[in-house]
């Protein structure tokens, strides 16, 4: 038996029915012990209720088994002798293919501590052992995990030491028949294991691209000298990227992160140009390895400790979020990786999405902070035109005003984002500290910024601050969803998902929910609609049709003005001066390195 006072036995126990089994043991439990599992996951701000995935638990000291009283929906109570050992075993269901719960299928396992691992009230600072044991279905898989091993073989199943419940569960695990490769990026050790990949595959891309990234970051941070790497947080780095049909997105920990793509997306052999796919999952692991140092140890003073019973809240989202969304993409650029149209096609495109969601008008960034666990983690067909995104519009923010500090000549967001670092010794931070660090670096107070850009609901001044570093602002017209006011899936047929407030669209009638069957341009002329496109082909000059409209089983007419010719644009990013650009966008030495 291990020598640390908390200890996890887990073992992928049946793959067909997709449970693991866990076995927790107490060296020394409490007389009235408490457990519990996290309703969250540190990173995605939702209450997830991972205690529904937990069944057959039962309590035993030797050969005595205890009765145990479950207090609410994630918590339960044994009463235990203080001198013996208390075993807790249980089951936990996983078949949730995404980064933030647990999976477990006869060719791939993976969880968080979060899903698993029950938190020992009272214990949560001792030293935590996670013990990895194969069954004879396993025997051939692998495995990774960010935390520290101890004893074990070569393919990674046995014993891992965690310093306290909170590292322990900041640590996922892969199992299975996965590629891994390897990498150093100043000095640091990387790995990069890969679940789902085809033949296709190119991995020696993937991690020469990845590694530029991780060194462009790390020198971000910590300058360009041979010591950047030993002033990082992280002493080794893992990432756990699985591939799919269908699926996007990522959870950052502190020495590893969990992310999922879609298979076509990942560099192919034989291929010089990669898809645009691609791209964005270069962005996405941009973004993920930004948090190493944004978000997880640079953190809200509200997330000193994390607690897993209930919501946490922040109004700092659109800085951890948002700021980090501002420098994935530049730090592509700064890695070689993305050209400067590529950057400008980027930054274009969230623009567009801030200015076409009427939310922005409505809810502040501090407010959409504060309601990630209401809005943004449960949006539906309202969402943009209630709220705004921490992340797109938290990115516009830290844009502006790193070109405003860039403008008036004293310092830019680099600088502060190093600052900030350095006066919260990479700990958490509060907004006085953000304010402070501006007043010193940028020469004024930066409250009125503050006040309008993420307090208040103002336009930020993009069309001001980009073509004064050589960007042209361009207008084209906008696409005919756009104009209407619509965003639709034209999968089968067109299906309306959201009408945004003000609208043509709305003006009409139309719902979301509703599936858009065809037009009538006169009264003896009525169409089929398959795509969007097939309106400006039927309704030639028409300045008005009746939308015919299936809501319900009920078909209804809907009277609908068509906009006039160029009235909506969006805008497009391109080169006016590359040399005034790349003052910008290319990287700068920190001071003193």
């Amino acid at each position: 038996m291990s020598s640390q006072s908390i200890h996890y036995r887990v073992e992928p126990a049946d793959l067909n029915a997709h449970l693991f089994r866990v076995t927790l043991s107490i060296a020394q439990p409490a007389p009235e012990q408490t457990v519990s599992l996290p309703v969250w996951i540190p990173g995605s701000y939702l209450v997830r209720e991972f205690s529904k995935n937990l069944q057959q638990l039962t309590a035993r000291q030797g050969r005595k088994k205890l009765p145990l009283e479950q207090l609410d929906k994630n918590s339960w109570c044994v009463r235990a002798n203080p001198a013996k050992m208390l075993e807790l075993s249980y089951e936990v269901y996983a078949l949730d293919n995404s980064v933030r719960t647990a999976w477990l299928d006869a060719d791939r396992g993976f969880f968080n501590g979060t899903s698993l691992c029950l938190r020992v009230h009272g214990q949560e600072d001792v030293a935590h052992e996670l013990e990895l044991v194969p069954t004879p279905s396993t025997l051939r898989w692998c495995v990774a995990t960010g935390l520290r091993a101890v004893a074990g073989s070569k393919t990674g199943w046995g014993r891992y030491l965690a310093a306290d419940y909170d590292e322990l569960v900041d640590c996922p695990v892969e199992m299975g028949a996965f590629w891994s490769g390897n990498f150093t990026a100043c000095g640091i050790a990387h790995r990069f294991v890969l679940a789902g990949a085809s033949a296709s595959f190119d991995g020696a891309r993937l991690l020469s691209d990845v590694k530029r990234i991780c060194e462009a970051e790390i020198r971000f941070w910590h300058g360009i000298g041979r010591g950047a790497g030993a002033q990082a947080p992280q002493r080794n780095y893992l990432f756990m990227l699985n591939a799919v049909d269908d699926g996007y997105g990522g959870l950052e920990h502190r020495n590893s992160t969990a992310l999922i793509c879609q298979r076509r997306d990942l560099p192919r052999l034989g291929i010089g140009q990669q898809s645009e796919g691609y791209g964005t999952l270069l962005g996405l692991i941009s973004h993920e390895y930004f948090h190493t140092w944004n978000v997880k140890r640079l953190r809200p003073a509200d997330f000193t400790r994390y607690h897993y019973d209930g919501e946490q809240y922040t109004q700092l989202l659109w800085f951890f979020e948002g700021f980090t969304s501002y420098y994935d993409d530049l730090l592509l650029h700064r890695a070689g990786l993305l050209d400067d149209a590529g950057y400008l096609k980027l930054l274009g495109k969230t623009i567009n999405q801030v200015l076409q969601t009427p939310g922005r008008e409505i809810q502040s960034l501090a407010q959409s902070s504060m309601d990630a666990w209401v809005k943004y983690y449960r949006q539906d067909e309202n969402t943009p035109n209630a709220t705004v995104s921490y992340y797109t519009k938290g990115a516009l923010v830290a844009l502006c005003l790193d070109l405003t500090l860039r403008a008036e000549g004293r310092c830019d967001l680099d600088q502060v984002m190093r600052a900030l670092w350095q006066r919260c010794q990479g700990g958490p931070m509060t907004e006085q500290d953000f304010s402070q660090v501006l007043l010193a670096l940028g020469g004024r107070s930066f409250a009125t910024e503050i006040s309008a850009w993420i307090h208040g609901k103002d336009e930020l001044p993009l069309q001001r601050l980009l073509p004064r570093f050589g960007v042209a602002m361009q207008q084209d017209p906008a696409t005919l969803a756009q104009q209407l006011g619509l965003r639709v899936s034209e999968t089968q047929g067109i299906q309306i998902k959201n009408v945004l407030r003000a609208g043509l669209a709305e003006q009409a009638g139309f719902a979301a929910g509703d599936e858009w069957l065809g037009i009538e341009v006169a009264a003896s002329q009525a169409w089929r609609l398959h795509k969007l496109d097939d309106v400006a082909l039927y309704a030639g000059l028409a300045a008005e049709v009746v939308a015919l409209v299936a809501r319900d089983k009920r078909l209804l007419r809907l009277n609908l003005t068509l906009p006039k010719p160029s009235t909506a644009t969006v805008w497009r990013l391109t080169v006016a001066d590359a040399r005034t650009l790349g003052k910008w966008l290319e990287v700068k030495s920190p001071p003193g390195h």
